[in-house]
């Protein structure tokens, strides 16, 4: 190929804080970078044969769940699933799905944190807006 062509990473001039000692197939990390882990929150409703002890010991052993909680609703539980790849956590949901014995396993993948945190200022600023305009 002709180094016209070529990026500059193919040239070999490295972006700065690349990991050269991680493998060529893998994405460079920086020292400093938290690693990113994908994550879903998975409402599972039971099969009518299906135990829950059966859901409880699957979950034991899945290396993706994180936490489960069983629910009082139209779900039996819901599921946290935790993993370093987007294609892993998919995978954990469906052999969750098909292992499991669930009916239904609905995903709902979390995409970002939410800041609930807010300053005493703002805070008061806003209940005074609120109260001025009432």
């Amino acid at each position: 190929m002709s180094p016209w062509r070529m990026t500059r990473w193919e040239r070999g001039n490295l972006p700065p804080g690349t990991d050269t000692a991680s493998d060529p197939g893998g994405p460079a990390t920086r020292a400093d970078e938290p690693e990113r882990r994908h994550e879903a929150l998975v409402s599972v409703r039971l099969g009518p044969s299906a135990p829950g002890s059966h859901l409880v010991e699957y979950l034991r052993h899945e290396p993706c769940a994180v936490a489960a909680w069983w629910i009082a609703a139209d779900v039996d539980a819901v599921v946290r699933l935790s993993a370093g790849s987007i294609t892993v956590l998919h995978r954990a949901v469906a052999d969750l799905r098909l292992r499991a014995r669930v009916e239904v396993a609905e995903a709902n993948y979390i995409l970002r944190a939410l800041d609930l945190t807010t300053a005493a200022g703002t805070l008061a600023a806003t209940d005074a807006r609120m109260g001025s305009a009432a």
